[in-house]
């Protein structure tokens, strides 16, 4: 046996075959739901698997899943990993142009995808040369253009392929592809060896002790160990994070639930039903709409059984995690770190906010490095974060951009995540954010996360967004993009700036401010820097504060 997450998978269904692995809501408040064991969803996995297999998928192949929360989803992972496919996920929403760039990208030879996405992937498809097998899940909607390749049925998938195993052995280095969000620039495949994923993205099958040593020990483990947790991933499952949630709850024999989309008011209503242990979501963008619905026509909901409410991706701002404390005092707030190329970094400080800063306590594999030395940095002075030991292999289809991320220090392979940070004499790290979005505002450097977090302080400011505009003086003056909450009078720049003078130095305070409608954000809740600044240099025509 291997640290491959089939295998791993597998161990666990054979010495927990009838304790329940997930709970599907399929539209939330209908009362809708699909219950499975860990035998079931092996064999419904093993279908598929079987399916793709005689249609000529061959291992190291790359299968597209263009899909929302399902059953489906999670079922088409693990046939992937079965088959010793790449599973790779598709951001659905995504348009032609942007599907056309990672269908390419990213080789795709099969895709799996939701009915309600049909026209887009048949304007696609054309382009997508190596795409060569469809799925579709549900019916496509009524008038749709149907793709050139005739997709299968995914019920009659599941029905052509066989229940049992059967697969030839596989290996730790199968991968495993995540594309990122794109916020920032194109998406880009990060490629892990599933062993590093295990012990990286996994926590080597234990996220709160000492990971195993020994493949077979992750199923020892889990027969000496009853069930009783459950686990909420609430982001989509094409969010890397959401999806890792989930294996990491196999991987612990416990059960996940999941919905189709996310509904602060059905998550409320499942938490109390499925006594949900620990909910997952990304930063304020899905905690504040939970905070409403738990003020408002959810009050009163029984949360005994929720233990954590966990963040990566975004972080829960100090003001909103205060607010959630009021309505859940025994719940505990945990903002996690990490990425899509480094797995987890860390957790941060219970003292972390716009007056110290985000901190974080890291794990052993995580330092601050110059940048270009790839050297420790000094303590005080900014460097980029780092990790070394288990890190991907690269970037698919993308050289140059692996050669400028991934290095060699000391015998060890290390990755340059994005994150400028220092280090402090206790070892306590400060992210002051991501050096792509570092605003230079006068020869100053401003970092849109530090701002954000004052803003939100603010009892008008529902949301924000930071972004740096164009300015002659200035090289760029920093611009607040603001959601205001519900009822609350729109602040002025005067007030956001006097507001923001007691948690800011001068240089950080915004010089425009922008009310928008909503914030505009991925799916997952990851913050869209683009739009921002979009927003902000439209509205500027020169109306920024000296």
């Amino acid at each position: 046996m291997e640290y491959n997450l089939a295998d791993l998978f597998e161990s666990v269904v054979d010495v927990v075959p009838d304790r329940e692995a997930l709970v599907y809501v399929d539209h939330p408040g209908t009362g809708a739901e699909r219950r499975l064991t860990y035998r079931e969803l092996d064999a419904a996995a093993n279908r598929v698997a079987h399916h793709l297999i005689d249609r000529g998928l061959r291992p190291g192949e790359h299968l597209g899943l263009h899909l929302y929360n399902g059953v489906e989803y999670l079922q088409t992972v693990l046939a992937c990993l079965k088959a010793r496919l790449v599973p790779v996920n598709v951001n659905y929403r995504y348009v032609e142009d942007e599907l056309v760039y990672l269908y390419r990208d990213a080789d795709l030879a099969a895709l799996v995808f939701d009915g309600e996405f049909t026209a887009r992937v048949a304007a696609a498809l054309p382009q997508a040369e190596k795409l060569r097998h469809l799925v579709r899940v549900g019916d496509a909607p009524e008038g749709a253009p149907e793709p050139a390749i005739a997709p299968v049925a995914y019920a009659d998938a599941e029905a052509e392929g066989s229940p049992e195993r059967g697969f030839p052995p596989r290996s730790p280095d199968d991968l495993f592809i995540i594309y990122t969000g794109g916020t920032t620039g194109m998406p880009k495949g990060v490629m892990w060896r599933q062993e590093d994923l295990f012990f990286a993205g996994l926590f080597g099958g234990e996220p709160t002790g000492e990971p195993v040593k020994r493949p077979e020990e992750l199923a020892e483990r889990v027969a000496g160990r009853g069930a009783g947790l459950t686990f909420f991933p609430a982001p989509p499952l094409m969010h890397g994070t959401s999806t890792l949630t989930s294996f990491v709850a196999f991987n612990y024999g416990q059960r996940i639930v999941i919905h189709r989309k996310y509904v602060p008011e059905e998550l409320l209503r499942t938490i109390e039903k499925e006594k949900v242990s620990s909910v997952s979501l990304v930063g304020d963008a899905m905690l504040r709409p939970l905070i409403d619905a738990l003020k408002g026509p959810l009050a009163g909901t029984d949360l005994s059984s929720l233990f954590s409410v966990s963040s990566s991706g975004a972080i829960m701002s100090e003001s909103v995690r205060d607010e959630f404390r009021r309505l859940a005092p025994g719940v505990m707030l945990l903002n996690n770190f990490g990425s899509s190329e480094s797995g987890s970094n860390g957790r941060a400080t219970d003292d972390s906010g716009p007056e110290k800063g985000f901190r974080l306590e890291v794990n052993e594999r995580t330092q601050v490095v110059d940048p270009v030395t790839h050297e420790p940095v000094p303590v005080g002075v900014p460097g980029r974060l780092a990790q070394r030991g288990h890190v991907p292999l690269g970037y698919y289809n993308d050289a140059a951009k692996t050669a400028e991320t991934f290095f060699q220090r000391s015998g060890e392979r290390w990755v340059l995540l994005g994150d400028m940070a220092t280090v402090d004499e206790d070892g306590i790290v400060t992210v002051l954010g991501r050096g792509s979005q570092c605003i230079n505002t006068g020869g100053e450097k401003v970092y849109p996360e530090e701002v954000e977090q004052a803003l939100k302080a603010h009892p008008d400011v529902y949301d924000a967004l930071v972004a740096g505009v164009s300015d002659a003086r200035w090289g760029s003056h920093v611009a607040a993009v603001v959601q205001v909450r519900s009822g609350a009078p729109a602040p002025t720049l005067e007030e956001i700036q006097t507001h923001c003078r007691t948690r800011l130095a001068g240089y950080k305070i915004p010089r425009q401010l922008v009310i928008a409608d909503a914030i505009q954000r991925s799916p997952s809740g990851k913050a869209d820097y683009r739009w921002a600044r979009d927003v902000a240099t439209a509205a500027d025509g020169g109306a920024a504060a000296e």
